[in-house]
């Protein structure tokens, strides 16, 4: 590829991976095997991470004289702490599942595809049965809250909150509490 090819696809990777990260919803990531540079970048983007024993993980750009290009300096800080990040891709390491887990980089770690998968569907299964405005609050009040001071963070999660509060779902939560029933949430 040419510079401005290369450039180009580099754009269009950090696109593509924020908008993934942008997604209202949480997003759960899958990692089965070798998640480096791009892969481990997509990883990143997503809400939450379970990989397989087999998987290996890392932003090992600097040993082609890159850097990760595509949100990876950005958001491994964010996830692991700057001097962990630092550390990852400075040196390029890469790091097995259970060392991933260990930093906070993935949530689970599971013994094979179809357990991850399974655990996947499980965690979404659980998110799904709550109130869809709530979770959509929550998630941008967390991203958000990486990005400013604690100040400007509070500011956003009453701003979430005084939304969250005249929505139909957070009365339909409270009733279906009180009759100690399931609630069924309509995103309202």
């Amino acid at each position: 590829m040419t510079n401005e090819e290369t450039e180009n696809f580099v754009v269009y990777l950090r696109n593509t991976f924020q908008r993934v990260y942008q997604v209202r919803m949480p997003t759960i990531a899958c990692i089965d095997g070798y998640a480096l540079g791009g892969g481990l970048e997509l990883g990143i983007s997503c809400d939450l991470r379970i990989a397989t024993t087999k998987s290996v993980l890392g932003l090992p750009e600097t040993s082609l004289a890159i850097i990760p290009g595509a949100g990876g300096t950005q958001k491994l800080s964010r996830i692991v702490g700057i001097a962990k990040a630092k550390e990852l891709i400075f040196t390029g390491k890469r790091l097995t599942a259970q060392e991933s887990l260990n930093l906070g980089l993935v949530n689970y770690v599971e013994e094979d595809y179809e357990k991850c998968y399974q655990r996947a569907l499980t965690i979404a299964k659980d998110i799904i049965n709550k109130g869809p405005i709530a979770i959509e609050m929550a998630k941008a009040s967390l991203n958000y809250s990486i990005e400013v001071d604690l100040n400007d963070g509070l500011q956003f999660e009453k701003m979430a909150y005084a939304r969250i509060i005249r929505t139909e779902d957070r009365i339909e939560g409270l009733k279906a509490f009180n009759e100690k029933r399931s609630p069924q949430y309509k995103g309202k």
